[in-house]
């Protein structure tokens, strides 16, 4: 279980599991979810896998941690509580991030579209 002040950066998520990925670097971070909190921290409980470990190769399921691509992925706001303080998810309430990310849908909206026959 992990702990993190309430007020920090703009995604204090990152910073708290690139944390927990810097002490344990030869784990990958499945999952994290809150745990509870109190006055002055929030509690949060955090998966992580050994993607070198002979079950979870052999298992369909779950290796497809085990590849290079999904390095630090908490580094990337990968995990659900990363998604989540990003703005991502489906469905009406997520339009402000559609296009990947607040900037780039900002972008889009912004951007005179003149194509090349008017």
């Amino acid at each position: 279980m992990i702990r993190r002040p309430p007020r920090s950066t703009l995604f204090p998520y990152t910073t708290l599991f690139r944390s927990v990925g810097h002490r344990c670097k030869s784990l990958r971070l499945l999952n994290s979810y809150w745990v509870g909190q109190d006055s002055s921290h929030k509690y949060y409980e955090v998966i992580l896998l050994d993607p070198f470990h002979k079950v979870i190769r052999c298992d369909p399921k779950s290796q497809w941690i085990c590849k290079p691509v999904h390095k630090r992925r908490e580094c990337r706001g990968l995990t659900s509580a990363g998604r989540s303080s990003r703005g991502l998810g489906k469905g009406h309430r997520y339009n402000q991030t559609k296009g990947g990310s607040r900037h780039a849908a900002w972008k889009r909206r912004n951007t005179l579209q003149l194509h090349r026959k008017r």
